[in-house]
């Protein structure tokens, strides 16, 4: 069996299917050995088999804290370098994780350049600001965008999980060209 330790394997436990999966054949393609987990039970059991040396880890996970999976990493080899990638940051949050070995907190949407480059600065490096950060409006545009997919793309259900006007949420869906049925 290829031993992946010997190589940029790399770990990544997102449960947003189709962020893990464009996420891990953009890392594929930069020369990571990727494996990729749901859930914290995922990532805890991917961790067991074979501890990578790199992980993106999701901080809101449906089974419980990315935290969770940073701690267990780093206790498996606290060589690993991992980063929180999260649409829902917050100070306390980013400490906790920097405390249990995470080497960066990243907000989504983040690119995957900004992701190696975070990943592979040496460890005594503080990375490059980001060139463009997010604007609030495009924070909350994304809060909104994730929890519409979160509820199945569900417009009533979106809405109600957002505290606001099912036609309001579907204008500003249309606005920023997401479907949005008349559910």
């Amino acid at each position: 069996m290829l031993d992946i330790k010997d190589k940029k394997s790399m770990l990544i436990v997102e449960d947003d299917d189709a962020l893990r999966d464009r996420l891990a054949r953009a890392m594929q393609k930069r020369g990571f050995v990727t494996r990729t987990a749901a859930s914290v039970a995922e990532g805890f059991a991917s961790i067991e088999q074979d501890t990578p040396k790199f992980a993106v880890v999701d901080l809101r996970l449906l089974d419980g804290s990315g935290l969770d999976v940073i701690r267990l990493l780093e206790e498996r080899d606290p060589e690993a370098r991992a980063i929180i990638l999260t649409g829902y940051g917050d100070i306390p949050t980013a400490v906790a994780a920097a405390r249990i070995g995470a080497v960066d907190y990243i907000a989504k949407p983040a690119t995957t350049d900004e992701i190696v480059d975070v990943l592979l600065a040496p460890r005594n490096q503080n990375p490059p600001a980001p060139a463009k950060p997010m604007s609030p409006e495009d924070a909350r545009i994304e809060h909104i965008e994730h929890v519409f997919h979160g509820a199945g793309g569900n417009v009533s259900q979106a809405a109600r999980l957002l505290n606001m006007h099912r036609r309001t949420l579907q204008r500003i869906l249309r606005r920023n060209g997401v479907v949005a049925d008349a559910a």
